[in-house]
């Protein structure tokens, strides 16, 4: 193998590690968003949750006449 081969060799090597260092990028930020959307969509039901249950704890005053 003469010096040219092997720079084409090293540099194709170079090029296969910076594409697939890129898809491991890539990947990791749409595994990131996608937690980031669930964390956020967790919150938003928690949420939706604690008003409901707020809603039926008022509703049990109103019922028993204890929210007077």
């Amino acid at each position: 193998m003469d010096n040219s081969q092997s720079q084409n060799l090293s540099y194709q090597a170079g090029e296969a590690k910076g594409q697939a260092q890129e898809k491991a990028s890539n990947l990791m930020d749409r595994a990131s968003g996608a937690a980031q959307s669930a964390k956020e969509s967790m919150q938003e039901t928690g949420n939706q949750l604690m008003a409901k249950a707020q809603g039926a704890k008022e509703a049990v005053k109103d019922a028993t006449g204890m929210n007077k």
